[in-house]
């Protein structure tokens, strides 16, 4: 088949988010064939095995396939939809769906296994690390909160790595690292992120951080505020006294799906974002060796009673670099403070998976 080589003729594709993705399922539309469609508009639902995202428009134009049904999973690369102006022959649009359903069915679309993880030596620690994107000027670096990881920014690494070169670690205690986790201190895990830097070259970089992981980046910038070029902060703790203490403390002491699923779902606004194979992931993560012991100590870090014991004003009291802040109006681990500028998304506590794409233009605002 002689491959179809109009420019005007675009394909929408299922996306790749998160490094493990192999495959998405199309779960709804919500657009139709006939529709303008302009960049950032919200085209469908697409279910992974680690939890569903929003597919945001790539393009702009007049949608005139939809390619993929409701219900298919297909692989990343695979052709969802043709946008493509009015004048261009139906044809042509036929000979481009012909083309993509003869690509799926040779198999070619195989994504493998990706990028492989890095590891580096911080402060005798073992780093595992994620690197996307070449692009020159600052770097981003993301940092989770407790007891996630580097995965947790399957939707926000790839697309920010479009225009910047983004880093994302497991913290010590978690994913990949090494599970020693020293005193459990910010600032302790300031200097692994300090030392990351040094490590990747990068004499400064943009700092994005979740819960914990937003109390680590203001420490860094509090340490060294010469090494940072923004604060990007999603519901960072430290920030007012409340927290749901019980889930931290349930979390860290959880050994069965029986005990875990129902406090993960404390996470998101909506539950159903708990998917099995997010419970079986976490599971597997604290059944490791060393990993109780490091959530023990880092609960004293967070916790302080059942009152939150870090103290965020203070750290950016000594901040002189742009800070955003962003909260899920929805968050039942910690709830919104008062008297604090941030802006609002529709979200539980993962915001940053569960309102990818309004996390992510906050973060791209603030880095750029």
């Amino acid at each position: 088949m002689k491959p179809v080589t109009d420019e005007r003729i675009q394909r929408v594709t299922m996306p790749k988010w998160g490094l493990s993705m192999k495959t998405g399922k199309v779960i709804e539309w919500f657009v139709a064939e006939g529709d303008t469609i302009t960049k950032g508009d919200d085209l469908a639902d697409i279910e992974t095995e680690k939890i569903a995202g929003t597919l945001e428009s790539p393009q702009e134009g007049l949608l005139r396939r939809l390619v993929a049904e409701p219900g298919a999973e297909l692989p990343v690369g695979a052709t969802l939809a043709v946008v493509a102006p009015a004048d261009v022959a139906d044809a042509d649009i036929d000979a481009v769906v012909e083309e993509a359903k003869a690509q799926l069915a040779s198999g070619e679309l195989d994504e493998g296994d990706g990028i492989e993880p890095a590891t580096t030596e911080v402060g005798g620690r073992s780093i595992s690390h994620v690197t996307l994107g070449s692009a020159e000027g600052d770097p981003v670096v993301l940092v989770h909160g407790f007891g996630g990881d580097k995965n947790s920014w399957l939707f926000v690494q790839q697309p920010l790595s479009e225009t910047h070169t983004v880093h994302a670690l497991d913290l010590p205690g978690h994913g990949q690292s090494g599970k020693d986790v020293g005193d459990g201190s910010l600032d302790t895990l300031a200097g692994v992120v300090l030392g990351l830097l040094d490590a990747v070259g990068a004499q400064r970089a943009h700092l994005v951080g979740h819960s914990l992981g937003g109390a680590v980046a203001a420490a860094v910038a509090a340490q060294t505020p010469d090494r940072v070029a923004s604060l990007t902060l999603l519901a960072p703790a430290g920030f007012g006294s409340e927290a749901d203490a019980e889930y931290l403390r349930g979390f860290a002491g959880a050994a069965s799906r029986r005990e875990l699923k129902p406090l993960l779902g404390r996470l998101f606004a909506d539950e159903s974002q708990v998917t099995r194979q997010l419970v079986d992931d976490l599971l597997k993560y604290k059944r490791l060796d060393g990993v109780a012991e490091a959530l023990r100590i880092l609960l004293d870090t967070l916790l302080d009673g059942d009152r939150q014991a870090i103290d965020l004003p203070a750290l950016l009291d000594k901040v002189s670099v742009p800070v955003t802040v962003v909260w899920g109006e929805a968050d039942r681990i910690l709830p919104l403070p008062d008297g604090v500028e941030l802006q609002r998304v529709k979200a539980g506590h993962m915001l940053h998976m569960e309102a990818a794409n309004d996390v992510l233009r906050h973060v791209q605002a603030a880095v750029t």
